[in-house]
C-alpha cells in the first residue's frame, strides 16, 4: 500500500498488490474444497481453486491460462471486483472472517502475465460469423473476448475516442491505472478483436444498419451514461457537478495535469459529495488530489450500508475524507454571483429494511443544518441512455428506459443481446462481465443452430 502521507497528493496506484512471497503464502491457505463455494460467488465462472493450485505450484502460466478461459479482463477485475460480497464472501474461511484474498491473487497472476507478455487469449477457429459489439466497457470487452474464442469475427464500436468505457473514464488511476486497461485491451486486439472508436451507434449507425453491413448478431453493452440529478432548489448554481462530468474531466481528460492537458477543472476548498457508492468515494478522493482542503461525503443511510467497497471507504478515510451518514440534502444555497456556498441538509432516522436490504431513511423534523461548500459533486447514480432504443423501437425497454432481456440476455429484437448497466441499472463491473458471458454463449448457441452467416 502506498504510504498514506503520499497517497492523497498523487494519482499513483494506492494498492501495490502482492509480492510473489505474499501470493504464495496466501495461496497456501486455500483448502481446495471438494465443493468450491467461492466459484458460486463468481459471475465470471473463474475456476478459482484450480488457478490458486497452479499459483501455489509456481506454474504461473498455467494459472493465467485457467483464468483466461473464462475471464478476459483479470488484471481489471483483480483490482475493482467487489470480491468481499461475492467469491470471498462465499469462501468457507470467511466463517472465521479471514477468506482467501482471491482478487489479490488473480491480480498477481494477471499482472505477471502482462509484464511477461504471455499471450493467453486464444482465438477459436474462424467459423464465418460476424458479431458487432456496441460499447467497449467491461460488458462489451468481455463479450468480444468470449466471442473471439468461439471463432467469430468481432468488431467493437465505441462512441468515445478512448476504449474502456467506465474503466477508462469513471475509475481513477489510483484505483485502476489506465495502462492496465490498455494492456488488457491489447490482449483482445492481439487475439483478433477489431475496435472502432468515435462511432456512436444509435446516431452514427443504427442497429439495423449494422445488420445491413453483414453482422449476424449484435451485443449492446453501452452502460447508462445519463447522470441522475437531485430535484431540489439551487441545483443550477455554479460549482455543482455531476460525478459523471467531474470524473470524465479529471480521469479521462487528465484535468489534474492542467495546463499540460488543456482541460481545466475548478475545485474549491470545501467539497461536499452526495452519494454512497464507489463513484461517490472516487469523486471524493479525486477532489482531495485536486487540492481541496476539506472533503465530506453526505450519505442518507448508515455508513456500513454504503454500497461502495469497504476497502475504498477505508482508504478514503485514511486519506482525509470525512463521511457524514444519515444525512440528506434539502437545498443548495448560493451567493449573489450564483455560486454555491452551502448545502442545507436534514438528518435521517433509519427505519424498516426496504427492498434494497438496507434501512429506509426517514427525515427527522426540525433537524435541518448547513454544511459549507464551494464545490458540490452529485453522485447518486445514473439513468439509461435511450439513444439506441429510440432509433430501434423494436427493442423493448422498461418504464425507466432500461433494455429488457430474457435469461440469456437476448432482447425483444431477434439476434440482438444486451448486458451490463443498460439492462440492470448501475451495477458492478463483474455483474456486467457475467451478463456478457451469458450473452456470448447464447449468441454462439443461436448462430450455430441457425447456420452461421444465414441469419
Amino acid at each position: 500500500m502506498l504510504p498514506i502521507q503520499r497517497r492523497a497528493k498523487t494519482f499513483e496506484e494506492v494498492n501495490l498488490g502482492f509480492s510473489e512471497e505474499q501470493a504464495l503464502s496466501e495461496a497456501s491457505r486455500c483448502l481446495q474444497c471438494p465443493k468450491p463455494y467461492c466459484m458460486a460467488g463468481c459471475p465470471a465462472d473463474v475456476q478459482i481453486p484450480k488457478f490458486i493450485r497452479a499459483l501455489k505450484d509456481k506454474d504461473y502460466r498455467k494459472a493465467i491460462e485457467i483464468i483466461y478461459e473464462t475471464n478476459s479482463l483479470p488484471a481489471i477485475t483483480g483490482r475493482v471486483c467487489q470480491v468481499e460480497s461475492q467469491c470471498e464472501k462465499a469462501c468457507v474461511l470467511n466463517r472465521s472472517g479471514n477468506p482467501i484474498a482471491i482478487g489479490a491473487l488473480e491480480r498477481f497472476v494477471a499482472d505477471l502475465a502482462l509484464r511477461e507478455g504471455w499471450k493467453a487469449i486464444k482465438r477459436g477457429k474462424l467459423n464465418g460469423g460476424k458479431v458487432a459489439v456496441v460499447g467497449s466497457g467491461p460488458a462489451g470487452l468481455t463479450a468480444a473476448g468470449d466471442l473471439i474464442k468461439f471463432g467469430y469475427d468481432v468488431t467493437v464500436f465505441e462512441a468515445l475516442h478512448k476504449v474502456g468505457g467506465v474503466l477508462s473514464y469513471g475509475i481513477p488511476d489510483f484505483r485502476l491505472p489506465k495502462d492496465v486497461v490498455d494492456k488488457e485491451v491489447k490482449t483482445l486486439t492481439e487475439a483478433g478483436v477489431k475496435i472502432v472508436t468515435d462511432v456512436c451507434v444509435g446516431r452514427t449507425l443504427t442497429i439495423d444498419e449494422l445488420f445491413k453491413r453483414g453482422y449476424d448478431a449484435v451485443f449492446i453493452g453501452i452502460g447508462t451514461g445519463v447522470p441522475a440529478m437531485l430535484n431540489i432548489p439551487g441545483s443550477n448554481l455554479n460549482g455543482i457537478y455531476t460525478a459523471n462530468e467531474f470524473l470524465v474531466r479529471a480521469v479521462l481528460m487528465r484535468a489534474y495535469l492542467f495546463p499540460s492537458y488543456n482541460t481545466p477543472i475548478k475545485v474549491g476548498r470545501k467539497v461536499v459529495v452526495i452519494g454512497g457508492g464507489n463513484t461517490a468515494v472516487d469523486s471524493a478522493r479525486v477532489a482531495l488530489r485536486l487540492g481541496a482542503e476539506e472533503v465530506q461525503i453526505i450519505y442518507r443511510r448508515r455508513e456500513e450500508e454504503m454500497p461502495a467497497r469497504a476497502e475504498e471507504i477505508k482508504n478514503a478515510k485514511e486519506e482525509g475524507v470525512k463521511i457524514m451518514p444519515l444525512v440528506s440534502p434539502e437545498r443548495f444555497i448560493g451567493n449573489e454571483s450564483s455560486e454555491v456556498t452551502a448545502v442545507e441538509c436534514v438528518r435521517n432516522q433509519p427505519t424498516y429494511i426496504d427492498a434494497s436490504g438496507r434501512s429506509h431513511p426517514v427525515p427527522i423534523e426540525g433537524s435541518n443544518f448547513e454544511v459549507s461548500a464551494d464545490t458540490v459533486i452529485i453522485a447518486i447514480g445514473q439513468k439509461a441512455n435511450q439513444l439506441i432504443s429510440q432509433t430501434t423501437p423494436d427493442i423493448r425497454i422498461d418504464s425507466d428506459g432500461y433494455i429488457v432481456v430474457d435469461y440469456n440476455a437476448m432482447t425483444s429484437k431477434p439476434f440482438v443481446w444486451a448486458g451490463g448497466d443498460i439492462i440492470r441499472g448501475s451495477a458492478t463491473v463483474i455483474q456486467a462481465i457475467g451478463d456478457a458471458k451469458r450473452a456470448a454463449a447464447d449468441i454462439d448457441r443461436i448462430l450455430r443452430k441457425r447456420n452461421i452467416g444465414e441469419r
